[in-house]
């Protein structure tokens, strides 16, 4: 037995919701795809976001710097 909740919203918010319901879909079907959907973002959908982060240009540039020495270390493996 499916125990049932009485939510509030905006008529914004249901109209928005609306647009999003199939003819035979119920308003929580739709609340739960969009559920399921926000938890499996792809990662297509954070593409782009750090574009306008002047620091990460510093971070990428540290971390290459990184790479460098530690590649140009001597390791002395003796027994």
């Amino acid at each position: 037995m499916h125990m049932v909740k009485v939510i509030s919203l905006s008529n914004k918010a249901y109209e928005s919701l609306k647009t999003l319901k199939e003819a035979k879909e119920s308003f929580s079907d739709v609340v739960l795809k969009l559920a399921d959907k926000e938890k499996k973002k792809s990662l297509l959908e954070f593409a782009g976001l750090w574009k306008e982060m002047p620091e990460l240009d510093k971070i990428f540039e540290g971390v290459i710097n990184e790479r460098h020495v530690s590649r140009d270390r001597k390791i002395d493996l003796k027994w």
